[in-house]
């Protein structure tokens, strides 16, 4: 054990990885405060959830409220979560990778309050949501029958954007940030595990009644 710290002490020296030791005292606070605040900036954004496939992670920053609510009133809740559009799925590094570009994108954003009343897709994510249509809807974009008659059937089905046609699917009309409302599902990361929809004097009322009918 010693010698390895020997050996950990020579390289730190050696690259100059150790202040002088006049400012070792202010160097270790310095390094201890900013590894203490990215702890809890992980903590306070809920960093974990985006690991996850649950779109309410997608509103942990409240940005994304228009396209969470919309969704949830379209036919493809019910099929399909943000990441089965707008995320990659050739492979798993290229899946995060992304997700990764596009989160600190997005975090940066509302950090700075830069974010636009209308929020749109930008060039890269298009191709992502696209690709993503056709691989879904596979069957309905081309005919098996006709791939082997009709010249370049495939491409010629699939070089326009889905959404030039299915305009409303699945976010309906283009709303702005102000215009679409609040959402009163309660978002479970920020949900008390004790919290309950019934007011405490109803649930009484309720459970009396209850009571009474059961006698």
């Amino acid at each position: 054990m010693g010698r390895r710290l020997r050996r950990i002490e020579r390289f730190l020296f050696k690259y100059n990885l150790v202040p002088p030791h006049r400012w070792r005292r202010v160097a270790i606070v310095a390094v201890a405060a900013f590894i203490g605040l990215g702890l809890y900036m992980l903590k306070l954004s809920n960093a974990a959830s985006y690991l996850s496939d649950d779109p309410q992670a997608c509103v942990n920053c409240h940005l994304m409220t228009p396209q969470y609510l919309t969704w949830t009133h379209s036919s493809h809740r019910e099929v399909a979560h943000c990441n089965d559009c707008h995320v990659p799925h050739d492979n798993v590094f290229n899946k995060y990778f992304f997700k990764a570009k596009d989160g600190l994108y997005h975090a940066s954003i509302f950090t700075l309050r830069a974010e636009p009343q209308v929020i749109q897709a930008k060039s890269a994510s298009v191709e992502v949501i696209h690709n993503n249509c056709i691989r879904c809807h596979q069957d309905q974009v081309t005919d098996a029958k006709l791939v082997g008659m009709v010249e370049n059937h495939h491409a010629k089905r699939t070089d326009r954007l889905c959404w030039d046609c299915h305009r409303e699917v699945p976010h309906g009309k283009v709303k702005s940030l102000s215009a679409t409302g609040i959402s009163i599902e309660p978002i479970r990361l920020y949900t008390p595990e004790d919290r309950t929809i019934v007011p405490a004097w109803l649930q009484k009322t309720l459970d009396e009644k209850n009571s009474k009918e059961k006698k």
